[in-house]
């Protein structure tokens, strides 16, 4: 068996498939659906952030423009999905 990831950070705009597409498979895959998806993309569209929640993610973050905005974001990120929440095993 191979590592399953904690956490998967996703992007809406990938180039070979869309990120609608990826969030719908992970969730109709019985072994795959309870890991959380965070969106990390750079749309502010609501009916992208609309979209995601419908679709199960966990959670739905626009990028910074920054670097520093960036760093600061994935920081909080893993510390909340690493140190404060339970997942399961």
């Amino acid at each position: 068996d191979s590592p399953r990831p904690g956490i998967i950070l996703l992007d809406l705009n990938m180039p070979k498939k869309d990120g609608r597409e990826a969030m719908e498979e992970i969730k109709n895959d019985p072994d795959l659906r309870r890991i959380p998806i965070v969106v990390l993309t750079s749309s502010k569209a609501e009916e992208d952030i609309i979209c995601s929640y419908d679709l199960g993610v966990s959670g739905f973050i626009t990028k910074p423009v920054t670097f520093d905005g960036l760093v600061e974001a994935i920081t909080a990120l893993g510390r909340y999905w690493i140190e404060i929440v339970e997942l399961p095993s």
